[in-house]
């Protein structure tokens, strides 16, 4: 699916090596803000001419960024990770939303582990002679590094020997696992949980990124190419202020918000009411300012690395553009 919005203003103002701001984004929830930009034309409020392209997911992008073909890529950070790791000149500009991880499991579970923590692990392998098995994104994907981090780093427990951790591939197999009861647990970015919950499915919340990750766990981002951040800053600065605009419409306009993003992502897969309830969700911060995920951003680095998806354990210098938020904020 590709799109352009209209332009405004004067297109020479982004200079003479840009004179269309090429978008990629994907039909994906924590991608709420470009949706909100396409919805209600706040695209048409950068001054040049703004073409955006929907992408079904962040490996198409990562892979179409060989060609330098985007100026602004948004999607989950590990992808953005691996452009800037392939050496391309890019740097996020604005952070998409900040601890949006739940990890859920099934409510005769979730009973257990409220009253043994990591024990009931071990404990639900000797009643069932078979170990707990979390289905999710593939490995080193932001779910996947995330439901790693809580199960070492917070439980002490060990992936492949005292729990099982399946790849399902997206949020449709995950969804659709979680709502036939194929897995016994998930780390999962909203809809996909307010939708497990809205059907009865018989999963709950375990725990939530915001009560264990440490300073901030990062989920999708705006990558900027620095033809943009660096030849045109007035673009840079117009696409970080819209942006800004648009997350603020989440807090404003939710019921605006849940149909936008149900519009774009598809109103069969992701019904208006299941868009507006996912709001409510403790897991939905929604935000603009990149400095929300600076701290916690290392981290991902150290992991992505350490799971073969980078070469090098990214700095947030080489990640980072901070002066075109820290210019309009």
């Amino acid at each position: 699916m590709a799109g352009a919005a209209g332009v405004a203003g004067c297109s020479g103002l982004g200079g003479p090596d840009i004179d269309t701001l090429r978008v990629a984004h994907m039909p994906i929830y924590p991608d709420i803000q470009s949706h909100i930009m396409l919805e209600e034309g706040y695209f048409d409020e950068i001054p040049i001419e703004v073409e955006t392209e929907i992408f079904s997911d962040g490996p198409s992008i990562v892979q179409a960024s060989a060609t330098g073909d985007f100026d602004v890529m948004m999607f989950g950070i590990i992808p953005a990770m691996i452009i800037v790791d392939r050496g391309i000149p890019a740097k996020i500009t604005n952070a998409n939303v900040v601890d949006p991880m739940l990890i859920m499991g099934t409510n005769e579970f979730a009973a257990q582990y409220e009253s043994a923590g990591a024990d009931a692990f071990a404990a639900y392998e000797r009643e069932t002679g078979e170990r707990f098995e979390f289905g999710t994104y593939p490995p080193g994907s932001v779910p996947d590094i995330t439901l790693r981090y809580w199960l070492i780093e917070e439980l002490g427990l060990e992936p492949g020997s005292d729990v099982t951790v399946t790849s399902l591939g997206g949020a449709g197999p995950v969804r659709q696992a979680l709502l036939s009861g194929q897995i016994d647990g998930t780390s999962m970015i909203e809809p996909v949980p307010t939708i497990a919950k809205r059907r009865n499915a018989g999963y709950t919340d375990l725990d939530w990124s915001g009560n264990f990750f440490p300073g901030g766990q990062p989920g999708a981002v705006a990558l900027m190419h620095e033809r943009v951040y660096d030849g045109a800053p007035d673009v840079a600065e117009a696409f970080v202020e819209q942006h800004r605009r648009a997350t603020e419409f989440v807090r404003n306009d939710p019921d605006g918000a849940a149909r936008a993003t149900s519009n774009v992502i598809g109103t069969e897969s992701l019904p208006v009411e299941d868009a507006r309830a996912a709001l409510d969700s403790r897991a939905s911060n929604f935000v603009s300012n990149p400095h929300e995920i600076e701290d916690g951003t290392p981290i991902f680095a150290e992991w992505a690395n350490m799971l073969g998806r980078t070469d090098d354990t990214l700095t947030n210098d080489r990640l980072f553009e901070f002066s075109h938020w820290d210019n309009t904020a």
